[in-house]
């Protein structure tokens, strides 16, 4: 049985099992790595071993980052915090250019910060608006996720970015500039003008992390709001420009290691506590409610991430990423081109733009000295191939789906094709500036 067939009847039993059957993805993706694992030959209690290790590896590294920015965007949205932020918003932008506003934030939050916590924080000023105005929150959102899912893939310092930035021995400098210039046009397209065809799409119920009613005496200042909201930005910001500045070696190790998500957002959340809590006369103990209440929103978010690194992990121990990729060395195609598609295959099968884009780069790089094409723009190429149509192996499939709390079809005609608008238009810039430079 070749491999790709194998591929392809994994993830078409994944959207069968969950878009037909309506099984829960989190049981479906128990039993599609199970399949998964047999299909490829794995021993038996391999599979376990790899399922498990994925899940271990998969929360291991965002539990604390994505419970705490959950604790955290619901503070903000029941202190009014979120309110104040989208009246401040509309007062700017107006209600005519609101999707413009939203997109230049979702670009300033995405550069800095990773992407799970980025998606977090916008999600109650996202559902205030659409709440406030009476517009679908799908149509409101698609623009900010837009830009996010562009800071992500393209701009470094974002991880994924910078570290292909190393892998390639590139330049920060040019890669953050020719991102900048494919990603304006991408979330452009893929943000309002995209949008306009969604405002059909309604949630199947009430959405999550908002409250409905603040007094308007205990609404926090403008200020306080933005500043309690955006505080993971502003650490960030602040301790990768002092990490240039200072040169004193133990103040470096401090500042990374403030740097780190979980730690980042943890200290955010204390601070927060207070902001936005015990200076509002907020009880301790009210605000301890908030965050369980936070907690339960995205729990079946967890369940379903953690299941879908067990599914990566049987994937890549199975070596079924690499040789995939194999069968695209030997190509005759714009290297350009071939290094998109390479990263867009591998993140159709594993779901992981991380993963999908780090793969790539590892087949691409050592044949860079005998092809001709800029690093840097084979790092955005890579990075626009690395977020190809999010389907129902990705977990932010899952994110946007539970929050947004629409149907899985819906989740396929707004997010999905969202996400392959970024990662065509991206490519489309790649290949302009490539004939220019």
């Amino acid at each position: 049985m070749s491999l790709l067939f194998i591929l392809l009847t994994i993830i078409t039993t994944l959207i069968f099992l969950t878009a037909v059957l309506k099984i829960s993805p989190f049981i479906s993706f128990i039993l599609v790595t199970i399949l998964a694992g047999i299909l490829l030959g794995m021993p038996l209690g391999n599979i376990v071993q790899s399922f498990q290790k994925g899940i271990g590896d998969m929360l291991g590294s965002i539990l604390v980052t994505l419970t705490a920015g959950a604790m955290l965007g619901k503070l903000v949205a029941e202190s009014g915090a979120a309110t104040v932020i989208a009246d401040k918003i509309i007062a700017v932008c107006g209600k005519k250019y609101l999707q413009w506003g939203l997109l230049l934030t979702g670009l300033i939050i995405g550069i800095p910060l990773f992407y799970n916590v980025g998606f977090v924080l916008i999600i109650p000023i996202v559902f205030t608006l659409s709440y406030r105005y009476k517009l679908p929150a799908v149509y409101v959102g698609i623009p900010m996720l837009a830009a996010l899912s562009v800071a992500h893939s393209l701009l470094p310092p974002h991880p994924s970015p910078a570290s292909l930035v190393g892998t390639f021995q590139a330049s920060m400098i040019k890669t953050f500039l020719y991102g900048i210039a494919v990603a304006v046009p991408a979330i452009i397209l893929a943000g309002p003008v995209f949008a306009r065809t969604l405002r059909h799409i309604q949630p199947q119920g009430e959405l999550p992390l908002v409250e409905h009613t603040v007094a308007a005496h205990s609404l926090p200042g403008v200020f306080n709001s933005i500043f309690s909201a955006l505080l993971p930005v502003f650490l960030l910001l602040t301790t990768f420009l002092l990490s240039f500045i200072i040169e004193n070696k133990q103040v470096i190790q401090v500042l990374s290691f403030i740097k780190e998500p979980s730690v980042l957002m943890l200290l955010s959340l204390l601070v927060v506590s207070i902001t936005l809590g015990t200076q509002q006369r907020t009880s301790m103990k009210h605000i301890m409610r908030t965050y369980e209440a936070g907690i339960k929103d995205i729990a079946m978010i967890l369940l379903i991430i953690g299941a879908s690194g067990g599914l990566k992990q049987v994937l890549i121990d199975s070596e079924a990423s690499i040789v995939l990729a194999g069968y695209f060395q030997s190509l005759q195609i714009n290297p350009l081109i071939l290094g998109w598609l390479i990263a867009a295959i591998i993140r159709l099968c594993l779901g992981s733009a991380t993963v999908a884009g780090l793969t790539a780069a590892g087949i691409i790089a050592p044949l860079m000295p005998h092809i001709s094409a800029d690093p840097n723009l084979m790092i955005l190429a890579i990075g626009a191939g690395s977020i190809f149509c999010s389907h129902v192996n990705d977990t932010g499939f899952w994110m946007f789906k539970e929050y947004f709390n629409v149907s899985i079809k819906d989740t396929f005609l707004s997010w999905t094709i969202m996400e392959s608008i970024v990662s065509v238009a991206g490519l489309a810039g790649v290949l302009l500036l490539s004939i220019w430079l």
